[in-house]
């Protein structure tokens, strides 16, 4: 047990005195469905440390992507429910893709057990820098200007990154091609290379380039300025109202996975979230601390799949 990096988070009281004597006897699986380097294989790597030190085991990141996260997502629901394979993941693998794929091999809300939220964090609309387009207003004039001669990059069908431009092209009226790719760092490239000119990214993986110059960040996804982000102005003072489209990234386990173990977990993540140093070290990476019970994350994901619902048939994004 490393109980100086416990204690630098304030959780040396989070322990021992919460595990039962069984469990965890070996190194824990944490599988990413994204691939290494995307926004979420980053904040599974800054927890799974202080949970790693917590826990007295170490966790070993496993990034299976492909499918928008389907794949990998799946892979955690048939595997065994014994506390050594953990799930870390957007919200797209666990509310959209249930509305968008006839081919699902799993049910969320049924084949998984929800731990808790750990970060959350709005989109960005970003360009590219080549096209000299610095305002929403601007790209809204420009697409309608291409007559679809645009393309939008995204992280899979039903990604948050999807669904916030269908959202965004259905109130601006404009015509975009859609464009997926694995993860984040392949739509960077996909922008930088030409092959996209727009995208909703997570700021973590958009940023750097922004700061280059690279890439022209237009606005942010969430109701208000985000702390992190306070230069950009939201779409709402843009001229579309009410819109919202924020990411966040979550801890599960498999079903049947025991009370106790899912009860650690959660009071484990909870100390390690809302530590000082942890809301920090999100904040760097543009990410909002967001620590909620297990079922505060299952309330969370059947909100989400009926708002997104809705925005699928708004939007007439169909089925795969």
């Amino acid at each position: 047990m490393r109980r100086r990096e416990l204690v630098g988070l304030g959780l040396a009281g989070l322990s021992l005195p919460l595990l039962g004597a069984a469990w965890p006897q070996r190194p824990i699986k944490l599988l990413v469905p994204f691939p290494a380097g995307s926004s979420p294989d980053l904040i599974a790597r800054v927890i799974a440390e202080p949970l790693a030190a917590a826990l007295g085991q170490a966790i070993v990141i496993d990034n299976r992507p492909g499918a928008g996260g389907n794949i990998g997502t799946g892979m955690v629901t048939k595997a065994a429910p014994d506390g050594y394979t953990l799930l870390f993941t957007t919200q797209g693998p666990l509310t959209v893709a249930p509305l968008l794929s006839r081919r699902l091999s799993y049910e969320p809300l049924r084949d998984l057990a929800a731990i808790g939220v750990v970060a959350t964090s709005p989109n960005l609309l970003v360009l590219d820098a080549r096209l000299g387009v610095s305002s929403v207003s601007d790209f809204v004039r420009l697409a309608k200007a291409r007559k679809g001669g645009l393309n939008y990059a995204s992280i899979g069908n039903g990604s948050a990154a999807h669904l916030a431009m269908e959202d965004f092209k259905a109130r601006a009226g404009i015509e975009l091609t859609h464009v997926p790719y694995q993860g984040f760092p392949q739509v960077v490239n996909a922008l930088l290379a030409g092959e996209v000119q727009a995208a909703f990214m997570v700021p973590a993986m958009a940023m750097p380039q922004v700061r280059a110059g690279k890439l022209a960040a237009l606005a942010v996804t969430s109701l208000g300025r985000s702390a992190a982000l306070a230069e950009f102005p939201t779409l709402a003072e843009q001229g579309f109202a009410g819109f919202e489209a924020q990411s966040w990234q979550a801890l599960l386990a498999p079903a049947k996975t025991p009370p106790e173990v899912i009860r650690t977990l959660s009071q484990l993540l909870m100390g390690i979230v809302r530590s000082d140093e942890m809301r920090a070290r999100l904040l760097t990476h543009y990410f909002s601390a967001s620590a909620t019970t297990p079922e505060g994350l299952e309330q969370l994901m059947m909100v989400d799949r009926k708002k997104w619902a809705l925005l699928i048939k708004r939007a007439g994004i169909q089925a795969e």
